[in-house]
């Protein structure tokens, strides 16, 4: 097992005990934890990315109870994504009006084929999924591929593409019942990422599938790139 540096050791001390805290009293903690480091422990030179984990009590391995799903943000995320469209004809002028990066058909699919991967999500009409549909071994892994239920096979380019553009995020159990999801940046104020974290619990509790038996949401973490999970309270 890893050594822990000094700067694990002190905000790991800073968070001992705080398993399950209000919402707005993690969220400070977690902004604060950098301000409380001592001088001899330098702090992160970058704005560290937010994100939250919610363990849920779900069994991925059924098909019902898989919980997948996107949205967009009250605040975003601090960054503007990267967007690549599979469309054609007058999707893909809407595509490009409404702001992708990327738009094309199979001279685009044979560029992904080959490795290429610089975009952060990828949306595609009804009508390119079988352009699209051989896509699936190098796109699904990394949580790129077009699908209806998380919003990217859609007639409506321009607005999805809209939506992306301003930060909409997507998210989906992994094979623990785990849901990860970034919620901002650490440098936005307390009340904005009150506000995304509040909406994205929210959208989870609504999306319990029927199948779900017992307690759904087991516990909830907020957390930065370099710093300890703060639980907050159900």
């Amino acid at each position: 097992m890893a050594k822990q540096s000094k700067r694990q050791e002190f905000l790991l001390k800073q968070v001992e005990g705080l398993t399950s805290v209000d919402l707005a009293d993690a969220v400070a903690k977690l902004k604060g934890l950098e301000a409380s480091l001592p001088k001899k422990i330098p702090p992160c030179k970058f704005d560290q990315t937010v994100e939250v984990v919610m363990r849920l009590g779900i069994d991925v391995r059924q098909a019902d109870q898989m919980v997948r799903g996107s949205i967009v943000l009250p605040h975003g995320i601090g960054k503007s994504k990267t967007v690549l469209v599979f469309a054609q004809g007058e999707n893909a002028t809407a595509a490009e009006e409404a702001g992708a990066d990327f738009v094309g058909g199979k001279e685009l699919a044979d560029k992904v084929k080959d490795g290429w991967l610089e975009f952060d999500a990828a949306i595609a009409t009804p009508d390119m999924m079988g352009v699209v549909g051989p896509l699936g071994r190098v796109l699904g892994p990394r949580g790129l591929m077009p699908s209806p239920r998380a919003g990217t096979v859609t007639q409506d380019v321009a607005n999805t593409v809209k939506e992306y553009k301003a930060g909409k995020v997507e998210f989906r159990a992994d094979a623990g019942g785990n849901v990860h999801c970034v919620m901002g940046k650490l440098s936005f104020s307390e009340e904005q990422l009150v506000d995304n974290i509040s909406a994205f619990i929210k959208q989870i509790r609504a999306m319990k599938p029927s199948g779900s038996k017992g307690v759904y949401v087991r516990t909830i973490a907020v957390s930065a790139t370099h710093s300890p999970g703060i639980g907050i309270a159900l």
